[in-house]
């Protein structure tokens, strides 16, 4: 078989998370890029840092797959001496592509929040805010279009959707809960909103930044929202509403649902009979760093 160029890989990461399930404010996809590159080894990293290039570049990889994408606004030079120009510069420099999946991975079937709900050991996992952008897909055409409700209702359930929501299989106290976080994220300590003796038992999952969903995650029952990046202000509308909160911080909760991503995109490669190596930048850390 023929070695797979970039753009054949670009093609199945389009089946796992179709770019239109990205936010409207993102930019998922090709940061930069040689789509005729012949592709023998993936390098996965969080962020596309000058740390994660060399770390790509180190292990011979000829594409550096990303989380988080390394341009968000358009940019009107390329410099070695400021960001993200220098990660650019440097790419290019090594031969090297960026692929970027981001809230398309975030809200993909199996993408970071449904690994991120199976990891902390969840049933029934479903989207916490199903379809993009929070609203039920096709719900809007329907409204539109009365005479399409019967086919509409037909159709299966959208399985797509910001954060996570579940069950456990059985309850447990708050108290309890929070050490099996710890182990999972890799973290000593964790932002907690909620009494220990706070009884667990539907769970709500947003990986990255997810305290604006926190009214959403009440709505649907959850007893505990984990997720990163929670204000002052949104804590303390959790507790007024009586929803425990795990903050787990931005990295660690991505993090270690996207290096499960990547053991099953190495399935995924080699299932087509692709000679790919999917690499994991274990050398990343999060730049924010307790002291």
């Amino acid at each position: 078989m023929e070695a797979p160029k970039l753009k054949d890989l670009m093609e199945i990461l389009e089946e796992i998370a179709p770019t239109e399930l990205a936010e409207s404010w993102d930019n998922s996809g090709l940061q930069v890029g040689f789509l005729d590159q012949t592709i023998e080894r993936v390098a996965l990293s969080l962020d596309p840092t000058l740390q994660a290039v060399e770390y790509a570049a180190l292990h011979r990889a000829q594409l550096l797959l990303s989380h988080h994408p390394l341009i968000f606004k358009p940019i009107s030079s390329i410099r070695d001496g400021d960001y993200p120009g220098a990660v650019v510069y440097e790419a290019i420099r090594r031969g090297l592509s960026i692929v970027a999946m981001h809230t398309n991975l975030d809200a993909a079937h199996e993408g970071i929040n449904t690994i991120l709900a199976a990891l902390l050991g969840l049933k029934e996992i479903e989207p916490l805010s199903p379809g993009r952008g929070g609203q039920e897909a096709g719900s809007s055409s329907a409204a539109q279009h009365p005479g399409e409700k019967e086919e509409h209702e037909e159709k299966p359930p959208d399985k797509t959707g910001l954060g996570r929501i579940g069950n456990l299989s059985k309850p447990c106290s708050l108290s309890e809960f929070i050490p099996k976080a710890k182990r999972l994220l890799g973290l000593d300590i964790l932002r907690v909103v909620g009494k220990a003796s706070r009884s667990i038992k539907r769970v709500a999952v947003v990986g990255g930044s997810g305290g604006s969903l926190i009214k959403e995650a009440w709505l649907r029952g959850a007893d505990l929202l984990v997720t990163g990046d929670v204000s002052y202000h949104q804590a303390r509308e959790a507790e007024f509403l009586g929803l425990a909160v795990i903050d787990g911080g931005h990295f660690a909760t991505e993090r270690v649902a996207f290096r499960k991503f990547g053991r099953q995109l190495q399935k995924e490669v080699t299932t087509r009979g692709w000679k790919i190596e999917v690499l994991f930048n274990d050398k990343e850390t999060d730049p924010l760093i307790p002291m």
